[in-house]
């Protein structure tokens, strides 16, 4: 038996050494296999005869030009590249907030501010790309422009020389050595409502130019080009198509922003390019990008070039300025469903408030009012409306067709000057009277989500209605957007003087009701109306 395991202990370590042994001589085999192969590799370099292997030659150019060649070569001569200097400053701010956001002053035809940063994304070209406005530091911006007078008339965004001490224009014949800045450039003139400067630079010789096209004629699905400076980059060429028309600025109430949208890439930097058709003629100015990251995410937007020659041949006219027509009333754009159908309308403006002592107030328009048509024309919204009556001159007049309890009506209005009404809107002062006392809304916490109150002592002269104490988180009032210290001065038409008035009116309403409120700014009385509503659950 001992001998039985002593010879299978032999047995296995003559196998184990065995299986040794092959691996040893399997890697010796590969590693004299690798220096041969590694070897012959080292002499092909030298000893490989390559006389009969034939050199490469450049050819002859081809004449490869399409549409997008020609019209770079056309239209890039015009297209400018521009830089500013904002010298340190006292830092200065302005904020005009409420409980339903930006809810700027209105002129009867501008819903609100221009202020396209809330929703879009300018592109300055900035380090920062639109991060905070540091005043204390000097800042450096660049963008874009083209010239459209060989006397060196150059068009360009307005946010691009907004704030600059120091502007420079650099031709595309200009060296671009990052050591020239450019020619020193002024200021003819600018329009913050439609975001267009005019620029001027002195020129010994005509310089080349831009043709102007006509937007109106653009389609959805044209090619087009942009051309422009994007993060420095100078004479960037992109090509895209005509995304939509008439996009308006869904984030603000800017009532002049009817933007040409594209895919074609734009980024910071080609702030006020030209958008081009296939004809070589531009038909919009870049302007805005709509981005969550900074950058082009395949929608940009371009002013529109009929615009834009209305807006140039105001800038360099004797005052450099734009004039505009107003009839000094205020509204609200996009109307939840709901109060268009309780004021029985479906195509008009709801007259939010009429400025005291102007046009609309003098041809005996009221707050409430619809207007539905301008000489007869039908107005559709808002954007109708402004349209129609800034491109009038004042002084002029139109007969303005309205609806007044369910009635329509026609009034002869003289056009005003927007600039002057929109200065009497923002100095505007509200007056006050008498207090109320508070009371309870059960019911109206119930259905609707809210409590109120009677208005307090020292409330504004004049005001009616009830203040808005509470609402309930996820309730029928939070979701159409009621908040906490506006007044309720009617529900579905019904003037609501204090609590009593409001809870016989929120008795009456009943599950599947279209509810409509009428609010005001108690910090803002002259402000004008707000509407918000929906249908009860």
């Amino acid at each position: 038996m001992k001998s039985f395991f002593r010879r299978l202990r032999y047995n296995r370590l003559a196998s184990t050494f065995t299986i040794l042994a092959t691996l040893s001589v399997g890697i010796l085999i590969g590693s004299v296999v690798a220096h041969g192969v590694h070897g012959q590799e080292a002499k092909s370099t030298s000893k490989i005869d390559t006389s009969d292997a034939v050199p490469l030659k450049i050819p002859a150019p081809k004449d490869l030009s399409t549409d997008f060649t020609r019209i770079a070569k056309e239209v890039g001569p015009a297209v400018v590249n521009i830089s500013t200097v904002q010298l340190p400053k006292n830092p200065t701010h302005s904020f005009n907030s409420g409980p339903f956001g930006q809810q700027g002053p209105d002129n009867g035809e501008d819903n609100g501010p221009n202020n396209f940063q809330d929703f879009f994304r300018h592109f300055f070209g900035t380090p920062q790309f639109g991060g905070q406005d540091d005043t204390s530091q000097e800042r450096e911006s660049l963008g874009s422009g083209f010239i459209v007078d060989p006397r060196g008339y150059i068009l360009t965004n307005y946010h691009v020389i907004e704030k600059a001490d120091k502007i420079w224009v650099r031709l595309s014949t200009d060296p671009d050595n990052g050591f020239m800045q450019g020619r020193p450039a002024t200021v003819v003139g600018y329009d913050k409502a439609t975001d267009i400067a005019v620029l001027k630079i002195k020129t010994d010789k005509p310089l080349p130019t831009v043709e102007m096209g006509n937007s109106d004629g653009a389609q959805v699905g044209d090619w087009v080009i942009a051309i422009g400076s994007p993060y420095t980059l100078s004479q960037t060429v992109t090509a895209g198509i005509i995304s939509a028309k008439n996009r308006t600025n869904p984030g603000i109430a800017g009532q002049y922003q009817h933007f040409i949208q594209t895919d074609a890439a734009i980024n910071p930097g080609n702030s006020g390019g030209p958008l081009v058709n296939m004809a070589g003629q531009v038909i919009g100015m870049n302007t805005a990008i709509y981005t969550e990251s900074g950058s082009f995410a395949g929608i940009g937007f371009a002013m529109p070039s009929n615009t834009i020659v209305d807006v140039y041949n105001d800038l360099i006219g004797p005052e450099h300025k734009v004039v505009r027509g107003s009839i000094g009333i205020t509204f609200q754009e996009n109307l939840p469903s709901a109060v268009a159908h309780v004021y029985g309308f479906t195509n008009g403006v709801l007259v939010s408030s009429v400025q005291p002592g102007f046009a609309a107030d003098k041809a005996g328009i009221k707050a409430g009012d619809i207007i539905v048509s301008v000489d007869g024309k039908p107005i559709k919204d808002g954007n109708d409306l402004v349209n129609n009556i800034s491109a009038r001159k004042p002084g002029s007049t139109i007969q303005l067709g309205y609806i007044r309890n369910g009635q329509h009506q026609t009034a002869t209005v003289t056009i005003g000057d927007r600039s002057k009404m929109l200065e009497a809107l923002n100095n505007g002062q509200g007056g006050g009277n008498g207090p109320s006392e508070g009371g309870g809304t059960e019911n109206a916490q119930a259905k609707l989500g809210i409590s109120v109150s009677d208005l307090p002592q020292g409330a504004p002269a004049g005001m009616h209605g009830v203040l808005i104490q509470h609402v309930k988180p996820g309730s029928f009032a939070d979701e159409i957007g009621l908040s906490e210290g506006w007044v309720i001065v009617a529900i579905n038409r019904h003037i609501v003087n204090n609590v009593n008035d409001f809870r016989a009116v929120v008795a009456g309403l009943k599950s599947g009701d279209d509810v409509a409120f009428q609010l005001v700014d108690p910090q803002d009385p002259t402000g004008g109306s707000r509407y918000v509503g929906g249908t009860l659950p």
